[in-house]
C-alpha cells in the first residue's frame, strides 16, 4: 500500500482529488516559489530598491527556468528549506551575476514559502468551491422534490418522529451553503502575503518595507497583512480549519446514505455500488464510506496541526515541519470528499415505497410524541405522558396499532389528524424548499 492514498495509482479513484492533487507536487511548489521571488523582485524594482533592469531579469528568469526538484534535494534535507538551493540555482540558471545577485533581497526562506503556499491554497479553495456548488445544485432539486415526501427521523438510531425527505437532504447541504458564505471573508483575511526578513522585523528591508509588502501583496493578489506573520500560524489554521468542515460535513452525508441504504433499511437506493469478491447480492456503498474516512482523518490532521502552531521564538523548525506533514492530507482530504460527494449525490434515489412503509411497520409508535401533546389538551402533559407510554407498551406487545389503542380509549376526540404524517411534519417542507430557494441563488 502506498505510503499515501493520494499518491497512488492503484486507490486514485477512490481517493481522487481532482486538481488540488497537482497543486501539492514538488514542481507546483517550486513554480508558486519562483512566482514569489518574481513578483518581489519586480516590486523592488518599480519601488528603485534594486535595480529596474535586474527586476526584469528576474521577472523573466522566473517565468521561463524549469528547476528540477531532485537537483535541489540535497541542500533541502541538509538546510530543512528549499528556498537556499532554489535560489542558488535560479542564480545559476539566469547566467547573469549582475542581475541575479538581487535574487530574494532582503527576504527569508519563510517569506518565500508562506507566499507560495497562499497562492497554492487559494487555487485548492477555488477548486473545492466549485465541487461544493456542483453538490448543491443536485441537493437542492432534490429536497424541493420531496419536501412533503414523509419519512423517518431517527435519533440514537432509532425510529423518533416523522420528518421529510426534503429536510434530510437540506441538512446534508445546508452546511456547505455556510461554508460557501464564509469563503469571501477567509479569502481577505487568511490568504496573507509574507515579507517579514530573518526574524520578523523586516530590518533588511529598510524603512519602505511596508510600502514593499503592500506592492508584493498587489502583484500577487493577496492580502497585505501590515504585520509580520512567521510565528502567527492562524492563518494557516483558519484555512486548515475550513478544509476539514468540508471534510466533516461530507462525513454527515456519508453517514445517513450507509444507514438508509443498509439492507435492514432500504430507505435510499444508489444506482452504483461496490461488488464484492465472493457474495454476488453486495451492492457496497463504497464511495459513502470513503466520505466517512475523510472526515475522520481530516479531523485527526486538523489535531496534529493545533499541535504544531506554538512555535518557539521567531521561527520553530520541529514546528513548521509538523505543519507540511499535516496540512496537505487536509487539504486532500477536503478535495476528495467534494470530488466523492459530486459524485455519490448523483446516485442516491428515495425509496419513498419503503419510507412510507415504515410508519405502518412501526404500529404508528412513531405518533407517540404528537398523541401526547393532543392528549395534553384534556389532562395534565404528564398523565398525558404516562397514558401514551402505557398504550406504546401494549402496541409494542400485542402488535396492535397505536392509532387504533388510543381511538378505543379515546373515543370522543378526533385523532385522524395525529395519525397523518403529513400534518406531523412540522417545519421540514419548508426547511426543504428554504434550502432548494437557496441553492437556486448560489
Amino acid at each position: 500500500m502506498a505510503a499515501s492514498l493520494f499518491d497512488s495509482q492503484l486507490y486514485a479513484n477512490l481517493f481522487k482529488t481532482g486538481d488540488v492533487s497537482r497543486l501539492f507536487s514538488d514542481s507546483a511548489e517550486i513554480r508558486a516559489m519562483l512566482l514569489v521571488e518574481g513578483a518581489l523582485a519586480k516590486a523592488q524594482g518599480a519601488m528603485g530598491l534594486i535595480p529596474e533592469d535586474s527586476a526584469a531579469a528576474i521577472g523573466r528568469a522566473v517565468m521561463e527556468v524549469a528547476l528540477d526538484p531532485g537537483a535541489l534535494t540535497r541542500e533541502t534535507g541538509r538546510n530543512g528549506v528549499p528556498v537556499p538551493a532554489l535560489v542558488a540555482a535560479l542564480r545559476e540558471e539566469m547566467n547573469a551575476p549582475e542581475h541575479a545577485q538581487y535574487v530574494h533581497w532582503g527576504a527569508t526562506s519563510q517569506d518565500i514559502m508562506d507566499t507560495g503556499l497562499m497562492l497554492r491554497l487559494r487555487q485548492a479553495l477555488t477548486a473545492v468551491e466549485t465541487d461544493l456548488k456542483a453538490i448543491l445544485a443536485q441537493l437542492g432539486p432534490m429536497a424541493e422534490t420531496y419536501a412533503m415526501q414523509p419519512t423517518a427521523g431517527r435519533t440514537y438510531g432509532q425510529i423518533a418522529t416523522p420528518t421529510s425527505y426534503g429536510a434530510i437532504v437540506a441538512g446534508w447541504g445546508t452546511p456547505l451553503l455556510s461554508l460557501l458564505e464564509e469563503l469571501a471573508t477567509l479569502r481577505r483575511s487568511c490568504l496573507l502575503v509574507s515579507l517579514s526578513g530573518a526574524a520578523g522585523t523586516a530590518s533588511a528591508l529598510g524603512h519602505e518595507a511596508a510600502d514593499l509588502r503592500k506592492r508584493l501583496a498587489e502583484g500577487l493578489a493577496l492580502t497585505d497583512p501590515k504585520r509580520s506573520w512567521h510565528s502567527d500560524r492562524t492563518p494557516v489554521l483558519r484555512i486548515a480549519d475550513w478544509f476539514t468542515r468540508v471534510s466533516v460535513c461530507l462525513g454527515k452525508l456519508g453517514n445517513d446514505v450507509i444507514g438508509l441504504s443498509q439492507s435492514s433499511v432500504g430507505e435510499i437506493n444508489l444506482s452504483s455500488g461496490g461488488a464484492s469478491s465472493t457474495m454476488p447480492q453486495k451492492q457496497n456503498p463504497v464511495s459513502a464510506s470513503a466520505l466517512v474516512a475523510l472526515a475522520h482523518q481530516a479531523s485527526a490532521q486538523l489535531s496534529a496541526l493545533h499541535t504544531s502552531a506554538s512555535p518557539q521564538h521567531q521561527r520553530d523548525g520541529a514546528s513548521w515541519f509538523g505543519e507540511w506533514l499535516s496540512l496537505p492530507q487536509i487539504v486532500f482530504c477536503a478535495a476528495s470528499a467534494a470530488q466523492t460527494a459530486k459524485g455519490l449525490t448523483g446516485e442516491i434515489s428515495p425509496n419513498t415505497g419503503q419510507m412510507d412503509a415504515v410508519f405502518e411497520g412501526t404500529g404508528a409508535t412513531i405518533f407517540a410524541e404528537a398523541l401526547t401533546f393532543e392528549l395534553a389538551r384534556v389532562m395534565r402533559r404528564p398523565e398525558a405522558q404516562a397514558a401514551v407510554k402505557t398504550l406504546c407498551q401494549t402496541a409494542i406487545s400485542t402488535g396492535l396499532s397505536l392509532q387504533d389503542l388510543a381511538t378505543e380509549a379515546y373515543p370522543d376526540l378526533d385523532l385522524d389528524p395525529v395519525f397523518s404524517a403529513q400534518t406531523q411534519l412540522g417545519q421540514a417542507p419548508q426547511e426543504a424548499r428554504n434550502f432548494a430557494e437557496a441553492c437556486k441563488a448560489l
